[in-house]
């Protein structure tokens, strides 16, 4: 998977660029507040749809202008496509591929990237919202079919939460969960069925990922913690956890409707890193926490191609001046040996090797010029 250029027009800081960028390694240097970043945030968006900055689109155009557009030509399996997005204020975005529209739904899996920033070395030490935004975020590139399940469930918990409200209210009778509780049981262990899948996958490969970084000193290990388990395991196959969770859901229902809130399900769900059988979040040290968070991330690659057979874009934000020379040192002969297309932001070229490395460019006040 390449993407060979991106155009912007009246997008954040940029008037108009286009930009073709090398299938290696893509180095954009620059002081702070020049547009680096932008350009990440905009191949993220052609992958996903959404900005990992902001959630509103309108905040994407140029200030003083009324529209702007984000065009990106890339290549899977060596067949060419061409995304575009047109924006304009006060009204909903426009998709297309390949000159036809596509909704956002249909463009979730077209484009693969991984993003790799500075906030994502504290993805260890934050709350559990974060780890889990991660983990269906990767799953969701790889499997189209669990972002619409995952979409369902959510639907069904918001659901589920104004029934509850409602017969907290008294307007409704607890008989009225009945319809419900079976459909949202059955779509939470959809999803906590893929989410195990994954996580024994991800397991493995970010394991390889910890011994390579620390020089073979430390083992990860990734398990998925399973709301409403008590500690005890939980069945693992579909059809026993659908039966599990509307157990759940029954037992949980008094305190649900006391508190107008599902407080069973995935949505509550925790991602747990331990290195050496310590947990990581609570005992790790801030070094065995970075790299326990670059270990996951580059297993991320891995278990990307491995689903969809080619490496997503590796997107680098500033991570180098985050890093010690160490772990920049692992990171750089990674992307080296494994070919992996890849953007990568940096505010000093001190970072970097003095042997050549990749294609160069120097951004200023929304410019880019290649070194």
């Amino acid at each position: 998977m390449l993407v060979h250029a991106i155009a912007l027009k009246n997008y954040r800081n940029y008037e108009s660029l286009t930009l073709t960028l090398d299938e290696g390694i893509n180095i954009f240097l620059g002081a702070n507040a020049q547009g680096k970043t932008n350009l990440l945030e905009a191949i993220c968006y052609a992958s996903l749809g959404r900005s990992h900055r902001t959630h509103q689109d309108g905040d994407l155009i140029r200030f003083g202008q009324e529209a702007g557009s984000l065009q990106l030509a890339f290549s899977r399996f060596a067949a060419k496509s061409r995304l575009e997005f047109l924006f304009a204020r006060g009204r909903r975005r426009k998709i297309s591929l390949n000159g036809e529209p596509i909704r956002q739904k249909e463009l979730v899996g077209t484009l693969n990237t991984v993003l790799f920033s500075p906030e994502d070395l504290f993805l260890i030490k934050g709350a559990p919202a974060e780890r889990r935004r991660f983990l269906d975020g990767e799953i969701s590139q790889a499997s189209p079919a669990y972002y619409h399940e995952l979409a369902t469930y959510q639907r069904l918990v918001a659901q589920r939460n104004a029934l509850l409200k409602r017969i907290r209210e008294r307007r409704a009778a607890p008989a009225a969960l009945a319809p419900w509780e079976p459909q949202l049981a059955a779509s939470a262990a959809r999803v906590t069925a893929k989410r195990l899948e994954v996580v024994r996958k991800l397991g493995m490969l970010a394991n390889l990922m910890q011994r390579r970084i620390s020089g073979s000193q430390e083992n990860l290990a990734l398990s998925l913690v399973i709301d409403g388990s008590g500690g005890e395991a939980p069945p693992t196959v579909t059809n026993a956890l659908e039966t599990w969770y509307n157990e759940k859901l029954q037992e949980c229902r008094e305190n649900d409707i006391a508190r107008g809130a599902t407080t069973v399900g995935p949505h509550r769900d925790d991602l747990m890193l331990a290195v050496n059988g310590v947990n990581l979040r609570s005992f790790g040290s801030q070094g065995q926490q970075r790299t326990g968070a670059l270990s996951l991330k580059l297993s991320e690659l891995e278990f990307l191609r491995s689903e969809t057979g080619e490496y997503p874009i590796l997107l680098l934000d500033d991570v180098m001046s985050e890093l010690d020379a160490d772990r920049r040192q692992a990171l750089l002969a990674f992307l080296r040996k494994e070919h992996i297309q890849t953007i990568i932001t940096a505010t000093d070229a001190a970072y970097f090797p003095r042997a050549p490395l990749g294609t160069r460019y120097r951004v200023a006040a929304g410019q880019v010029a290649r070194l």
